[in-house]
């Protein structure tokens, strides 16, 4: 499960998809928010959706996303909400004591490297993994101060392989695991930065799905939407929601997974243009037929 912040409420909705398919995960993977919900999938892997919608029908921003002291300087936002959102979510105190084996991905601020976190106190993993540089203060332990796992692995597809996975299924959320707008954004200050990491995160996404799928069946699920609300307002969770499970169900029921390949809905232009994949990789990424996205009128 990829990062998001409140959009991860999609991850919910392709829990639904999944579990009504029978699908049941072997090992979970999760970066910031998808560590959260990857820590419920894995300690209720028979049903996950309707833990997940529990905790997700709840979250208002202001519980989530706290002012912290000034003089902090640590994050503009403190981790009392999200210890109380993680303390509410029914998850045992351990990693290890998860029903699923799970990993929660972060980033090291010191190297940039990969901190892939599978065992230990659960509550401070998940804070480590959701950490996001400047909003909500680093975590340090070990002489190692850990930040937000989105930043190097905004789609764990990589940590997935390094766990030994035979199979990878992909629930990502937001704009820069979703196809690029067609038209040109305002020349604008904001917006000219905004695009900027927009295109190098989705190149990062890009690059990681190519070199995993080359060796292992991987899947990237729909999660019809393409407008996108703020990814730190919880406004329109119940939408995302609502427009995951009908566009991955869809999905779902008609695809064929033969070997590895990227396998995902054909109206993704990067379909045909990820970095790396040859022709017969790109094929075998048109094997899921067309998935139209249902908007999820945001």
């Amino acid at each position: 499960m990829g990062a998001g912040g409140a959009l991860g409420a999609a991850h919910v909705g392709v829990g639904h998809a999944l579990e009504q398919h029978g699908f049941r995960p072997d090992v979970g993977i999760g970066t910031s928010v998808g560590a959260l919900n990857g820590a419920i999938a894995a300690a209720h892997p028979d049903r996950a959706a309707p833990w997940l919608e529990h905790v997700w029908t709840q979250l208002r921003r202001r519980g989530v996303y706290q002012l912290g002291f000034p003089a902090s300087r640590a994050g503009i936002f403190t981790d009392r909400g999200l210890r109380r959102l993680i303390a509410r979510a029914g998850l045992p105190t351990r990693v290890e004591e998860l029903a699923v084996p799970f990993t929660a991905v972060a980033m090291d601020r010191v190297t940039g490297a990969a901190a892939l976190l599978d065992r230990g106190d659960l509550t401070t993993a998940l804070l480590k993994s959701a950490a996001i540089p400047g909003l909500l203060p680093p975590v340090t332990r070990e002489g190692r101060t850990l930040v937000d796992g989105g930043v190097i692995a905004y789609v764990p597809v990589r940590a997935a392989l390094r766990a030994g996975a035979a199979s990878v299924v992909v629930a990502a959320a937001g704009p820069e695991s979703s196809p690029l707008p067609a038209t040109l954004p305002s020349r604008r200050a904001g917006a000219a930065a905004s695009r900027a990491g927009l295109l190098l995160m989705r190149r990062q996404i890009e690059r990681d799905l190519a070199e995993v799928s080359r060796r292992l069946p991987t899947v990237v699920l729909p999660i019809g939407t393409d407008v996108w609300p703020a990814p730190r307002g919880f406004r329109h969770s119940r939408r995302l929601v609502e427009a995951a499970s009908a566009t991955a169900g869809r999905f779902l029921d008609d695809l064929r997974v033969s070997g590895p390949g990227l396998y995902r809905a054909e109206d993704d232009p990067a379909t045909a243009t990820a970095a790396g994949h040859d022709a017969a990789a790109s094929a075998r990424t048109r094997r899921a037929p067309r998935s139209t996205p249902a908007r999820a009128g945001l």
